[in-house]
């Protein structure tokens, strides 16, 4: 069997053996932590961790490096965020505060955090390497001298890709932008490496003059510092992004790292870092495939700089870590998809305990049979998975009618299938708390389930004897149909017999119609609304002798 993981790991295998036989395979993604680290972001590190993981499977040795940027400059000031942080602009996001109220030491780690816990819940192994440590640590010093020796070099190869004059910044963030493209030209020339300022810690700095042979670089700043350094020995600085890049894949001996589709467009920076790693760093560009950008039902294309977009961390209050990792898992890298958060999950659920049947059953097509193996289980261990899996649509109607009461679901669930009772919440779990979260934060207030706390007697006087009959008929079956199965026959039943049809008569349009004005009926009568939670379940969590109340009974 194969997949598109499998097909990318026989390129990967086969490419580290035309250039390292032996060695440990690098795998490699990168995050900046400069907010919230979204569900597009999160594609960027499954796509290497399920190649790596692939590659384990195989008894091979690999390893996937994840590079926190957390040495990129501070840019903007998020929206909600106390406009006096527009101070720190500049500085490293690890010499950042973290958001008002945080208990985190720092910006980077503020946003790091959080991801760094989904990433363990998805089972995502990887080495994760600091940039802040790596630069101020010395570890990249020897790459930065031979790229400021270089920077003519350097300089030919961005011009290139210089199609126009750069255009003149109109403030410090766009500078910024332009400078992380590569175009770092000062009045004294090019120059790769970008210092933080001594004094206010920014890199609104300008380097008036470099010497190749004792290292000292000048350099003043907008705050009105300036001093000369010696780079040989200063690690308060990096190289430009469109170097920075290249510089690791050389030093880290990258074999395989995806793009987003913004990298790899005509003179981006994965095409510019192709030429540089070589001609500059004595180094081969990775393979690895584009890949499409990820969005959420009613949302398109997804930016971080912005806020409020939702994060791993978020997907995985509402689904289990198998649904998510099965997302990525099942679709190319250049394939987009959205993540659910409204209604459409319960479907994406659906889908998946299909999916699970067929597996069990040995009818998967074999690429979905691969999608499922990777998505609940990696080379090392099993993912957690929920010991009975009530359909999630169930369980959110259980914790909609019976707003989370434990008790109460419990004998909702219990009475689901008396046959193979469920004894202990413990049972449907995570996937019951999943449901539980999704309910109580993504489910309009409107759209949530209120039963009725009396009858409406003014409903029910004015039924019609073919109303009351068909009440009559539901309520009459109640005691012998008490369970999933049995209420489902007796509700779709019902509108049958009134037609003097047998209980297996094919649906017409005349009989879904006829089904279709009950139920409308009976909702109206148990939570005053002509729609809810599928009728059998909804009958289930009101409770035999509550709905024989509100039905007039």
């Amino acid at each position: 069997m194969t997949d598109w993981v499998s097909q990318l790991a026989d390129d990967v295998i086969a490419e580290s053996e035309r250039r390292a036989p032996g060695k440990t395979i690098v795998c490699a993604s990168g995050l900046s932590p400069s907010g919230p680290i979204h569900l597009g972001n999160l594609r960027e590190v499954m796509t290497p961790h399920l190649v790596a993981d692939e590659i384990r499977r195989r008894g091979l040795d690999c390893v996937h490096l994840l590079s926190w940027d957390d040495y990129d400059r501070f840019r903007k000031v998020p929206a909600g965020i106390d406009p006096s942080w527009a101070e720190h602009i500049g500085k490293p996001l690890t010499s950042v505060p973290a958001p008002p109220g945080s208990a985190y030491p720092n910006w980077a780690e503020h946003f790091k955090t959080p991801m760094i816990s989904a990433l363990a819940r998805l089972g995502v192994t990887y080495r994760g390497i600091s940039q802040t440590k790596q630069y101020t640590s010395g570890a990249y010093r020897e790459q930065i001298l031979h790229a400021m020796r270089e920077r003519d070099r350097i300089d030919a190869v961005l011009a290139r890709y210089r199609t126009k004059a750069k255009p003149k910044a109109k403030d410090a963030d766009e500078a910024a932008a332009l400078e992380g493209s590569g175009a770092a030209e000062e009045e004294a020339g090019y120059y790769p490496y970008k210092p933080y300022c001594t004094l206010c810690g920014r890199d609104l700095t300008t380097v008036t003059g470099y010497d190749d042979e004792t290292t000292e670089l000048a350099y003043t700043c907008e705050c009105g510092f300036g001093e000369t350094v010696r780079l040989a020995t200063h690690d308060r600085g990096k190289l430009v992004w469109k170097v920075d890049w290249p510089m690791r894949w050389a030093y880290e001996g990258v074999v395989f790292e995806p793009s987003g589709v913004d990298h790899t467009s005509p003179g981006s920076s994965f095409e510019v870092g192709g030429h540089l790693v070589g001609e500059i760093f004595d180094g081969v560009q990775p393979i690895g495939p584009r890949y499409a950008f990820v969005g959420i039902s009613g949302m398109a294309k997804m930016s971080s700089s912005k806020g409020g977009v939702p994060t791993a961390a978020d997907a995985l209050e509402i689904m289990e870590a198998p649904l998510l990792r099965w997302m990525y898992a099942r679709r190319k890298p250049a394939q987009s998809f959205k993540v659910a958060f409204d209604q459409e999950i319960q479907r994406l659920y659906d889908e998946w305990d299909a999916l699970e049947r067929k597996v069990s059953e040995g009818q998967a097509l074999p690429a979905d049979q691969l999608a499922h193996a990777r998505a609940v289980r990696t080379a090392e261990q099993p993912l957690a998975a929920t010991e009975r899996r009530v359909p999630y649509r169930m369980l959110a109607s259980i914790v909609d009618v019976t707003t989370g009461d434990e008790e109460q679901t419990l004998r909702i669930l219990r009475e689901l299938d008396p046959a193979a009772p469920i004894t202990d919440l413990a049972q449907v779990r995570p996937r019951l708390d999943k449901a539980q979260r999704w309910v109580t934060t993504q489910v309009p207030a409107e759209q949530r389930t209120t039963v009725r706390p009396e009858p409406d007697e003014e409903l029910l006087s004015s039924l019609d004897a073919e109303q009351r009959e068909s009440l009559r008929l539901l309520l009459d079956g109640l005691d012998a149909h008490w369970s999933l199965d049995g209420l489902t026959d007796l509700v779709y039943g019902v509108p049958k017999r009134q037609a003097g049809l047998p209980a297996d008569a094919k649906a017409t349009p005349e009989l879904k119609a006829a089904q279709r004005e009950f139920f409308v009926l009976v909702y109206t009568l148990l939570v005053g609304r002509d729609t809810g939670p599928r009728l059998p379940t909804l009958l289930l969590a009101v409770g035999a002798d509550r709905v024989r109340k509100l039905l007039g009974a």
